[in-house]
C-alpha cells in the first residue's frame, strides 16, 4: 500500500505544480537529492563531489522546479535548504 500512496502523492504533486509556491517557503536548493527520489530515484539525478545535481536542470518539469511547493508535500531532511515558516 505505501507504493500506491507514493504514486498518488507524485500524481498530486504533478497536477498541482501549476499552482503558486507557498509564500511561507524559505531557502534554496542545497542539492541533497532527497526530492529527486520521490517515489523512486529520478533517472536524471546525478552525483559528483558528494553533491546531487539534475542533468536536465534547465528543462526540468514544474513539479521539480517548485518542489517543495507547500509544507504538506515537503519531505524534510537535515540537508535540505528549504523550510516553511509558521
Amino acid at each position: 500500500m505505501p507504493a500506491k500512496n507514493n504514486l498518488m502523492s507524485k500524481i498530486k504533486r504533478t497536477i498541482t505544480s501549476v499552482l503558486p509556491i507557498d509564500k511561507k517557503r524559505q531557502g534554496h536548493c542545497a542539492n541533497c537529492g532527497k526530492c529527486c527520489c520521490l517515489p523512486q530515484r529520478c533517472p536524471f539525478l546525478k552525483e559528483a563531489g558528494g553533491k546531487s545535481y539534475c542533468s536536465i536542470y534547465k528543462v526540468r518539469p514544474l513539479n521539480c522546479r517548485k518542489y517543495p511547493r507547500t509544507a504538506d508535500e515537503f519531505v524534510s531532511n537535515d540537508q535540505c535548504g528549504f523550510k516553511f515558516n509558521d
